[in-house]
């Protein structure tokens, strides 16, 4: 049997498909936020674990030699201390080399 397709059917779907493809496209933009929310959550801690490992190789060369070194660079060639440079920014300040070391760790 043929059934004829009214105005008022075709104005029907035609809202379904509008209200189909927005509720798509907000979908889509909360997985986006979401993924974006997870990274800068991941980084930061990332910072966290790093200036972690930077304090504990300061701790660990003053437990050895009795002095606190005085840059990242020594941490780095004497301690196995890797840092993430293209990541992280880490400012190191050694007041005295027998006073623990301020470190700042902020993701780029």
């Amino acid at each position: 049997m043929y059934h004829e397709i009214t105005t008022k059917e075709r104005s029907h779907k035609r809202r379904r498909r509008i209200v189909v493809l927005l509720l798509c496209a907000v979908l889509v933009a909360l997985a986006v936020l979401v993924g974006q929310v997870a990274n800068q959550n991941a980084r930061e801690q990332g910072a966290v674990a790093l200036r972690q490992s930077i304090l504990s190789a300061a701790i660990r060369c003053c437990a050895i030699e009795g002095s606190y070194p005085l840059t990242l660079d020594r941490l780095e060639q004497d301690y196995g201390l890797r840092i993430n440079r293209r990541d992280y920014i880490v400012t190191y300040e050694a007041f005295a080399s027998n006073m623990v070391p301020s470190v700042v760790v902020v993701p780029k």
